[in-house]
Order: C-alpha cells, then sequence, then structure tokens
C-alpha cells in the first residue's frame, strides 16, 4: 500500500524537510580537511536538537549514528567515527534525516572536502544531482513511477563517458516512499527493468525520496563487516545525492529544498507547488 499524504500531513513533512536542509548547510561548512566523520555527525544532533526533531537514522535497524558519511569509494551506509579524517581531495556524501510530530524528511549531497578535485569527480557529481532533478521533474499526475526511474537513467545515459569509461548506477540500492515512516513502498529504482513493470500512477499526496547514487566504474556494491558500510566491489569513487518530494494538486514540492524546488524545477519549465510553511 502507498500512503497518500493530506495537504496538512504535507506540510509537516515540509518542516521535517526543513531542519533536514539545516543539517545540511551546517555539515557542509563542517566537512574540511582536518575534520572526522564523528565531528559531522555531532553537528547534526545539535542542529535536531536546535529544532526540536529526532533522527530518524539513529537506532535504525539498529544504525549507531544520526547521519550517515560515505567518503569516496563508500557509496551509502558509512558509519561516522573518529578515525575517519577529512582529508584535501576526499568527497564524502552526507545522508540524513529528521522526524517532526512523526512525519519525515531525508535527503543526501555529495560535497568536497578541500580543494584540487580531478574534473571527472566534479563531473561525477554534477551528473547525480542533475539526473536527480531530472527524475524530479517526471513526478507529476499522469505519469508512473518507471517514468522518474526512466528520467534519472536517460540523463546519466545522455552524458560524455568520464575517463574511467563508464558511469555506474549503482543497482543494489534506491529511492523510495517517505511519511509516516522513513521506508515506505514503493521502491523507486534509479533505472528501468522490465521485470518490476510501470509502477503506481503518480497522484497528490504521493511523496517519495528521489536518490540517484552513481560511481565512476560498476554498478555493483558490496557490504562491509559492520553490516552497513557500502562500497563499490571495484573501488571507484561515487556520488549520492536525494531530495524527499511531494506531489501536490499544484505540482511538486521539494520538501528538503530551502526554496521548494522553484529554482531547479524552472529550468524544467515546471513550477513548485507553493510552500505550506510560507
Amino acid at each position: 500500500m502507498v500512503e497518500i499524504k493530506t495537504p496538512e500531513q504535507i506540510a509537516k513533512m515540509r518542516e521535517a524537510g526543513l531542519v533536514v536542509a539545516a543539517i545540511h548547510a551546517a555539515t557542509r561548512a563542517a566537512a574540511v580537511p582536518g575534520a572526522s566523520t564523528k565531528d559531522l555527525d555531532e553537528v547534526a544532533r545539535k542542529v535536531l536538537a536546535e529544532h526540536g526533531a529526532k533522527s530518524n537514522f539513529l537506532g535504525y535497524g539498529g544504525f549507531p549514528a544520526t547521519i550517515c558519511t560515505s567518503v569516496n569509494e563508500v557509496v551509502v551506509h558509512g558509519i561516522p567515527d573518529e578515525k575517519t579524517v577529512l582529508k584535501d581531495g576526499d568527497i564524502i556524501s552526507i545522508d540524513c534525516g529528521a522526524i517532526i510530530d512523526g512525519w519525515h524528511g531525508d535527503a543526501a549531497y555529495t560535497a568536497f572536502v578541500g580543494s584540487g578535485h580531478a574534473p571527472e569527480l566534479v563531473e561525477l557529481s554534477r551528473v547525480t544531482e542533475e539526473s536527480m532533478w531530472a527524475g524530479i521533474a517526471a513526478m507529476k499526475q499522469g505519469n508512473r513511477l518507471v517514468d522518474i526511474s526512466k528520467s534519472i537513467e536517460g540523463y546519466i545515459r545522455r552524458q560524455p563517458r568520464p575517463a574511467t569509461g563508464k558511469y555506474g548506477i549503482i543497482e543494489d540500492y534506491g529511492g523510495h516512499g517517505i511519511g509516516s515512516e522513513m521506508h515506505m513502498d514503493p521502491h523507486l529504482l534509479n533505472y528501468v527493468t522490465r521485470k518490476r513493470g510501470k509502477g503506481i500512477k503518480l497522484v497528490p499526496g504521493v511523496c517519495l525520496a528521489i536518490e540517484p547514487m552513481v560511481s565512476l566504474g560498476t554498478a555493483q556494491t558490496e557490504v562491509l563487516a559492520d553490516d552497513w558500510t557500502v562500497i563499490t566491489t571495484d573501488g571507484t569513487w561515487s556520488s549520492h545525492w536525494e531530495h524527499s518530494i511531494a506531489l501536490t494538486e499544484d505540482g511538486p514540492l521539494v520538501l528538503t529544498a530551502v526554496d521548494g524546488g522553484k529554482a531547479k524545477l524552472a529550468e524544467y519549465g515546471i513550477t513548485a507547488a507553493p510552500d505550506p510553511l510560507a
């Protein structure tokens, strides 16, 4: 069953989404050479406390931290610790969420630590982020879930290949429904497969977390001995971008973007739905 939200519930999710956006801003500023991933987790904890919000990551399935900190070849679910210290030239994907009155927000971004990053890394993050926005632009009434997957994959496949030879669209992880729980039906692939069919029809009240993960090589991953950290099997570095989006009668509202997605959606000729908190 896919949970359909009321406008009032979407407004609560917008509150949670803005807390996530605040965590993103604070951790991005703190992701500098010499900082440990544990330091970033502490920053996120403080933001949650300041907003009276709860973490939806801490304790989820036994996860021991407030955010996921995935450095370089780590795709997703990296556990913050004191030993992982950021270095000049690293890239880090930070995934985090928040709960307000039982309603969830969830989003991720990739940041560059220091300077001197190879052009292919800069382009990797750009391609991943833009593929996410292509997917968000396809979240409109009358479309189906597969149209989002098609838009994400299509954008990535249209880009010039990197020096490593190809972009790997991670196959084992994808987007999901979100609302009264962090992970809900439907599961959203970042590529198209005939086995999954067309998926649900997109109607007002559907809320999704759209999150492509792309590497500079393989689409395959493996989980380390901690049962959480996911890395690429070939050691290539990866990028992860995510936003939570509500489809309303007036179009999409990007719940975890400060401007509700207004600026980026305009590039696609789409008017973002009005912000219920404005």
